[in-house]
């Protein structure tokens, strides 16, 4: 894949310093853990949460003599991910050894893939705000196993290892630096997490640690050579991830200007002081001393069983989004909220069957996200099923309600359950359509307010504050269209 023509540096994406303009520069490492019952070399599970050291089979713990077997679900798993970044697929790949000591990591090296990964070049398109969208380029997928973890708060002068994360099946993607601010970093893992999330190949959880980000971060002055970049590891949340980028590039900008050159090295981040430290001088890659892992043969497989795969992927995000924005008649920026997680997409669908997609994307977007957010939940515990909201969007279509009331309903729906419809008849909550007693409630506006009919008369905007007073006197069942009609009879206003 050929690296496009850089474009000129967006002026609103530079940091001010106090000697001019600098261009951060970031490139990601995601490390995803694999949707997998078992490890990648061994049939230990991977669920999370166990006793420590519970799951972990002599593969994982290093035993002599024990030698690893690929699992094939990991293999399928990545080469579907591969598929849905639009990246190439290597029929043929290597595992090799990637040498260092570190006391989770029992064998003493850790089992990954170096000159020859499973896929190969990719791409991610982003959407950073509702006008800006960007390409990022992806260099590379390569399957790994995970290292234990070690814990050193348990105890005052020990430390722990848990083995049970040993050998659980990583995805490595790695990005090229294309990446131009912390927004545009956040944007593309969420977008990133959510095309993992489609295919079922990584569930996401960064508080679980499925899903973890290496930032490489470096600054320049705008139009110059990339500058020498620090990795900033592990970080396990995209708020976190925001913040390293903004801190760690302020603390580059900041030597470089005093005179100082950046040193290439490992930092970490410490989120409750808001800032980077450093780990470790970076390691190149020939300090890990890899060499071709003697216990594995190459991997291979046919393009008949990639293109197999391929056959059978969901509808990714970017398919959903055009398809809903001409299927629907939604906006983009709407077909983007529905589609950026499979379960919101499917139950704007549902609720949306045979109705007006943008009447349903408003109630799903407005109504039912701003209350699940309020209520800190998420759709999958949603109280208010897709089939209940499609009878609040019928009722409201068929003239049953007025809208005023469809938020009452939706309300009742909300915490007391029912079938809508059921609602409505049992409350009495039926829209007033008589023209008779919505004549008398706007003849009983009229007459209280002498001084308002002559100004609305003259100015007829303040119709409106007649309309709400008869709604309001209604309880809100009187038919607006009705109400403003009939106003505007009594009034002459044309």
């Amino acid at each position: 894949m050929n690296a496009p023509v850089q474009p000129p540096p967006n002026p609103k994406k530079l940091i001010r310093g106090a000697t001019g303009d600098w261009e951060v520069i970031v490139g990601m490492e995601i490390h995803a853990q694999v949707t997998s019952e078992a490890k990648l070399f061994s049939g230990a599970s991977t669920a999370f949460g166990g006793e420590p050291n519970s799951h972990v089979s002599f593969v994982d713990a290093a035993m002599p003599g024990m030698l690893p077997v690929i699992n094939e679900e990991c293999v399928r798993q990545a080469i579907r991910t591969g598929l849905g970044l639009k990246a190439q697929v290597n029929l043929k790949s290597t595992f090799d050894r990637k040498n260092y000591f570190y006391p989770d990591l029992p064998q003493g090296y850790q089992i990954s893939q170096y000159k020859s990964p499973i896929v190969g070049e990719g791409e991610v398109a982003v959407d950073v705000t509702p006008d800006e969208s960007i390409t990022v380029r992806i260099e590379r997928l390569h399957l790994e196993q995970d290292a234990g973890k070690s814990i050193h708060d348990l105890h005052p002068s020990l430390s722990f290892v848990d083995l049970n994360r040993s050998g659980v099946a990583l995805m490595e993607i790695v990005s090229k630096p294309d990446l131009r601010s912390s927004d545009e970093a956040k944007a593309y893992v969420t977008k990133l997490r959510t095309i993992l999330r489609y295919l079922g190949t990584c569930d996401g959880d960064m508080e679980k640690g499925s899903l973890r980000a290496d930032v490489n971060v470096s600054v320049r002055r705008p139009g110059d050579e990339l500058g020498t970049r620090c990795e900033i590891k592990n970080v396990n949340s995209i708020r976190f991830i925001g913040q390293a980028i903004e801190h760690e590039a302020r603390r580059q900008i900041g030597i470089l200007e005093d005179g100082g050159s950046i040193d290439q090295e490992t930092r970490l981040f410490d989120p409750g002081r808001g800032e980077t430290r450093s780990m470790r001088s970076k390691e190149e890659a020939h300090d890990y001393r890899y060499f071709p892992d003697p216990d594995l043969l190459p991997l291979e497989f046919t393009q008949a069983y990639v293109d197999d795969l391929a056959q059978h992927l969901p509808e990714l995000p970017d398919a959903k989004k055009a398809r809903f924005i001409a299927d629907y008649g939604l906006s983009p920026y709407d077909a983007g909220v529905l589609v950026g997680e499979r379960a919101s997409a499917d139950f704007f669908e549902a609720a949306a069957k045979g109705r007006d997609g943008k009447a349903a994307a408003n109630w799903v977007i407005n109504e039912l996200f701003g209350r699940l957010n309020k209520e800190g939940q998420g759709i999958e515990t949603s109280p208010v099923s897709a089939g209940q909201l499609g009878a609040i969007i019928d009722l409201i279509g068929e003239g049953v309600i007025s809208g005023k009331i469809a938020k009452d309903l939706f309300e009742i729906v909300w915490s007391e359950g029912g079938d809508p419809r059921e609602v409505v008849e049992r409350r009495g909550l039926r829209q007033v359509t008589d023209t008779g007693a919505i004549e008398a409630a706007v003849d009983q506006i009229i007459a209280a307010n002498p001084d308002k009919v002559e100004q609305a008369k003259a100015k007829p905007t303040l119709l409106g504050w007649f309309v709400g007073q008869v709604m309001k006197a209604t309880g809100g069942k009187a038919n607006p269209q009705a109400v403003n009609e009939m106003l505007k009879a009594k009034l002459g206003i044309e």
